[in-house]
């Protein structure tokens, strides 16, 4: 774990058991860096995990503290950590809603607040988020989603601002259709085969696209990138 890009930082990455979240953290790790996963479930023995329910915010700052003192420091945080629903706009309940917003905006938020002193500390801070390409272009069945992904986005520009003059960059990486666990319940091969054809590549995402962006962004290589939202699409979005 001495050499690589990352070699000797700590990346605190939340919802890093499955999917996307689990990419990051392998990644990150085979780039040098002591990876803590902050999640509900278990990541199994790829990664040192703290187990916490980022809805509360006492669990919030445990964990985080419970990282930065496990290693003396706080280098890279990524907020993965998300839920997906799919239900038309005039059938979305008040509970629904507020779910998605408690676990895709209101911990983003919470974990910010809870390592912002720590990275503050850090040569060279970095918080990724994970937004989502409907952030941007949202589509039937997932306003809630959407909107929820919007507000990382925007998040993502103010926080940039405020955290930038200690040193912080913040981004977002907006990913188009991956095929993870997450809403695979609801996919059809008729539904995969239409999202294929919106990319000029051909094909649906895979967590290791999202973890390279996440990659370059917690590296020293993206030093002069903040406050930007980044599309790793395949095309399916160009702006």
């Amino acid at each position: 774990m001495g050499e690589g890009r990352l070699a000797g930082r700590v990346a605190l990455v939340t919802g890093g058991a499955r999917g996307i979240g689990k990419a990051i953290a392998a990644a990150f790790a085979d780039e040098g860096a002591h990876v803590a996963v902050v999640d509900v479930l278990d990541p199994g023995d790829d990664a040192w995990a703290v187990e916490a329910d980022l809805r509360h915010p006492d669990q919030v700052t445990w964990a985080v503290d419970a990282v930065a003192a496990r290693h003396g420091r706080l280098d890279i945080v990524v907020n993965n950590a998300g839920v997906f629903r799919s239900t038309p706009l005039l059938d979305i309940s008040l509970d629904e809603w507020q779910l998605l917003f408690d676990v895709n905006v209101r911990a983003l938020l919470l974990t910010t607040q809870a390592a912002a002193p720590h990275l503050a500390k850090a040569p060279a801070a970095r918080i990724v988020s994970i937004a989502s390409m409907g952030g941007k272009l949202g589509e039937p069945g997932q306003a809630h989603y959407a909107a929820t992904k919007a507000a990382v986005i925007a998040l993502t520009r103010v926080a940039a601002m405020e955290l930038g003059p200690q040193g912080i960059t913040v981004n977002c990486i907006c990913p188009g259709y991956v095929a993870t666990d997450m809403g695979a319940a609801d996919r059809t091969p008729e539904q995969v085969a239409q999202w294929e054809s919106l990319s000029p590549l051909g094909r649906l995402g895979t967590p290791d696209d999202v973890a390279r962006m996440a990659l370059f962004l917690g590296s020293d290589d993206a030093a002069y990138c903040t406050g930007q939202a980044f599309n790793v699409t395949g095309g399916m979005v160009m702006h």
